[in-house]
């Protein structure tokens, strides 16, 4: 493949993923440079926002930054949160937990309730009135190499290849793109992130990332259930001691409610099945007062970087950064990520357009790599960093009370009372024997306020085109049914939260571990999740995956 004979094209800077991050960094080469840089983005999705699914409540100061006008310009940030509503569940009732205490980095005033698929989509408009070159539908599906070995650039564009891996009649090679800096902003757990991670050694010295599983629904409620602006977060019950995480709900404009649960991935119970524990949660009163009468109208699910401050990999190498989530800017206990990417694509803009007047391409950036230690994204994950590590080795109740006094002290003195705790294992590493752990029962689904996964799927509009190989690669065939079965029970059956994974077991044959890769919405769990790693999420076919309307 990589002996294919492919036309290139030649820019200042090459960006891959139109998400917050990318298209940042592209509006700031564009305000910097104008017509005096060429840049281009390249964008996996059918469209700009398909793939994009998040929370979101949006800290504004990224795009204060960026786009101080952005009000005028009529942004699709117009929903204010009016109310902050913390609780601790119970099965059958909850406790809410008093505002006074939290650190005021915890405050929501001045925030909004935004669907950030549809402001990556006005990004990408003001973007393209700049002059940037916005290509969805484009999957960047390898890097390209100088001789001395700097990132010049990536293959984008190819189609046509079989599922057995030869080239189709209606095969097309795809293109090169170059660049003097290729910026990766592609998201948790990119394919070409991962490559730079690993070629370059960006995370070595650091603890290891760290990751939560993301689900969403977009319901239709009632007019009197409905709350504009009012944000209330939840944590305990269903999950209890089995996982760390909670949820989320945002009433945002047209009587619509955006409904999240997050599920840490280090948890221990190979059992656990994440997306029933987002339907059970639906069943608690205070929560299905809210939903009964409505309809859920779109499902997604995402992985999510929890790793925060001291999991950030080094961020520039030689040719190229890493932006955004495909870094891991993510304010574990805030549940804000968004205004860090943007943060991140402004701070990488002015690093990249300072080089290229100055004559420079395909070094290191070296000036962005001190601007996010040193700058606002450093303040905002330096002053949390303990909360992640406090509730993965000691639970939720010492996490809300260190967690909390720890964020206190640095928000008063700039300093943490805990120092750096580290993380230790992976989520893959966290992973127990099924022996270890009782099975967990779950309710079926109602079809009112819970839906199998199958059902929720269709909401997602994911899409692949079938006659292509499997994006979801088995480094060994043998070892889900040979290790991961009789180990772990399989667990890919109950992580992934599209039902990509099944073991199918017919009477008088062996079990056989079959993939619908057709069904996959791009979370990146496997790849996260596996206990053997043996799952490479590999990019499909551009503009294949979900096809999000207002995530």
């Amino acid at each position: 493949m990589t002996e294919t004979a492919r036309e290139a094209m030649e820019y200042d800077v090459v960006i891959v993923g139109a998400g917050p991050a990318g298209l940042s960094a592209a509006i700031r080469l564009k305000q910097l440079g104008g017509d005096d840089i060429s840049v281009v983005v390249l964008e996996k999705g059918s469209e700009v926002g398909a793939h994009i699914l998040s929370g979101a409540v949006l800290d504004p100061s990224g795009l204060d930054a960026l786009i101080p006008d952005w009000k005028e310009r009529g942004a699709p940030v117009t929903t204010a949160v009016t109310e902050d509503r913390f609780y601790m569940l119970g099965e059958a009732g909850e406790i809410r937990i008093p505002n006074w205490p939290m650190p005021p980095l915890m405050n929501n005033h001045g925030n909004y309730i935004v669907s950030m698929a549809n402001v990556c989509r006005w990004m990408a408009e003001h973007a393209e009135e700049l002059g940037v070159e916005i290509f969805p539908g484009m999957s960047c599906s390898e890097l390209v190499y100088s001789e001395d070995g700097a990132v010049k650039g990536v293959v984008a564009g190819e189609f046509g290849i079989e599922k057995d891996g030869t080239k189709g009649d209606g095969y097309e090679p795809g293109m090169e793109l170059h660049g003097k800096y290729v910026f990766l902003a592609e998201g948790v757990r990119g394919s070409l992130s991962k490559q730079a991670i690993a070629k370059f050694g960006l995370s070595d010295g650091r603890e290891p990332q760290k990751y939560g599983l993301g689900m969403k629904e977009i319901w239709e409620v009632k007019p009197e259930k409905h709350r504009l602006g009012q944000v209330t977060h939840t944590m305990g019950w269903p999950l209890g001691g089995n996982a760390g995480g909670g949820s989320f709900m945002y009433h945002l404009e047209n009587n619509q409610v955006y409904v999240g649960f997050v599920v840490h991935l280090n948890y221990r119970n190979p059992h656990l099945f994440p997306y029933m524990e987002f339907q059970r949660f639906k069943h608690h009163p205070m929560i299905a007062d809210v939903l009964e009468g409505g309809k859920r109208v779109a499902y997604g699910a995402r992985a999510i970087t929890e790793g925060g401050w001291q999991s950030l990999p080094k961020l520039a190498f030689p040719g190229g950064a890493l932006l955004g989530c495909a870094a891991g800017m993510v304010n574990v206990p805030r549940i804000k990520g968004n205004h860090n990417a943007m943060l991140s694509g402004k701070a990488a803009a002015e690093a990249a357009f300072a080089a290229i007047a100055e004559g420079r391409g395909g070094d290191v950036l070296a000036e962005y790599e001190d601007d996010v230690r040193s700058g606002p994204i450093a303040k905002d994950l330096k002053r949390v960093r303990n909360v992640k590590p406090l509730w993965s080795k000691y639970g939720l109740v010492a996490s809300l009370v260190g967690g909390g006094v720890d964020m206190w002290a640095a928000n008063l003195t700039g300093f943490n009372l805990f120092g750096t705790l580290g993380h230790g294992k992976s989520d893959a590493e966290a992973t127990e024997k099924a022996s270890d752990h009782q099975p967990i029962e779950y309710p079926r689904p109602d079809g009112k306020l819970s839906f199998d996964r199958l059902t929720n799927v269709a909401f997602s509009f994911t899409n692949h085109e079938e006659n292509q190989p499997a994006h979801l690669h088995l480094k060994d065939a043998s070892v889900p049914i040979g290790v991961n079965l009789p180990k772990y029970a399989e667990p890919a059956q109950r992580y992934c939260p599209a039902g990509v994974y099944e073991v199918i077991s017919e009477e008088g044959a062996a079990p056989r571990f079959q993939i619908n890769a057709q069904n996959c919405v791009h979370c990146k769990t496997c790849d996260i999740k596996d206990p053997s790693q043996n799952i490479e999420w590999r990019t499909p076919q551009g503009g294949g995956g979900p096809n999000y309307p207002n995530m």
